[in-house]
């Protein structure tokens, strides 16, 4: 059950609205690097969270909340930056010059160059959950495995795209307002990126390794579990690296590197069975 506040996390404010940023924010917005995903992300998983304690669960579920606060807070500074055109743009002293230019039967391209026309005629100068392209945010990217280990770096590379992508949004702004608030948000992914490695660190660390550790690694291949395959067609060796020799980060192997050769032969499937042949020419 969820219960909502009217106000905002945190302060959103606009000097200069800037209908380009706006286009860009969508992406914090609906992009695979946006509040859209890791909310649904950190939702899945706690809905699904099992074991002999809910902390987890409840622990994403704050989280959760928290991001679709930031989807507001990113909603409503898209519409703010749509709420009029850059100064330089007014044409013939329309008191909006978006909506002089449509109505106007002008182009709206030539007053607020970048900005996604949807923005004008599908959601009245609103934010949507799309990307900064307009391609709709679809859910492919949320990832609730059921193993809190893997869920876990999921979530640390969400965090760590999302952080990127804020951090590229802050630098592309002089808005003092926008800023402000952009800052905050970078500030909650360093935390969100070291919650979710405290969680690995409590489950072992190393020991959590391979995911799942619950199938036993002696069924698995043990010529080849630690091996980096080096595929260069001329066989130049792989330059050296921590993979490439050494105990394993897990410290149940050494890594090693194996020149990769074919292992198996090739494929002989043979002609296909007379229905399914004619099966094929029907389709064609």
């Amino acid at each position: 059950m969820f219960y909502h506040d009217k106000r905002l996390q945190y302060p959103v404010k606009v000097d200069a609205p800037d209908p380009a940023f706006a286009r860009m924010l969508q992406q914090a917005i609906g992009g695979v690097e946006g509040e859209i995903r890791v909310a649904m992300q950190y939702f899945f998983q706690a809905w699904g969270a099992r074991g002999p304690t809910n902390k987890y669960r409840d622990m994403l579920l704050h989280t959760a909340t928290e991001e679709m606060g930031h989807i507001e807070m990113l909603a409503t500074a898209v519409a703010l930056n749509l709420e009029k055109a850059p100064t330089s743009a007014q044409e013939q002293g329309a008191a909006d010059a978006v909506v002089g230019a449509v109505m106007g039967g002008e182009s709206p391209r030539h007053v607020i160059e970048g900005m996604l026309q949807r923005h004008i005629l599908s959601t009245g100068m609103a934010a949507y959950p799309a990307n900064a392209d307009g391609v709709p945010f679809d859910m492919s990217h949320i990832y609730a495995s059921g193993n809190l280990a893997a869920d876990m770096y999921c979530n640390v590379a969400a965090e760590s795209t999302g952080r990127v992508l804020a951090v590229r949004l802050y630098n592309a702004t002089q808005d003092p307002g926008m800023k402000k608030m952009l800052h905050f948000m970078i500030a909650r992914d360093t935390m969100h990126q070291q919650q979710w490695l405290a969680v690995v660190e409590e489950l072992g660390g190393a020991a959590a390794f391979p995911i799942p550790n619950s199938f036993p690694q002696s069924e698995e291949d043990q010529e080849h579990n630690y091996d980096f395959f080096a595929t260069a067609v001329d066989g130049t060796p792989p330059q050296d690296g921590r993979w490439t020799h050494g105990p394993s980060i897990d410290g149940r192997g050494e890594f090693s590197v194996f020149q990769n050769t074919p292992l198996g032969e090739e494929p002989v499937l043979g002609p296909a069975r007379p229905d399914s042949a004619a099966q094929s020419e029907q389709m064609g």
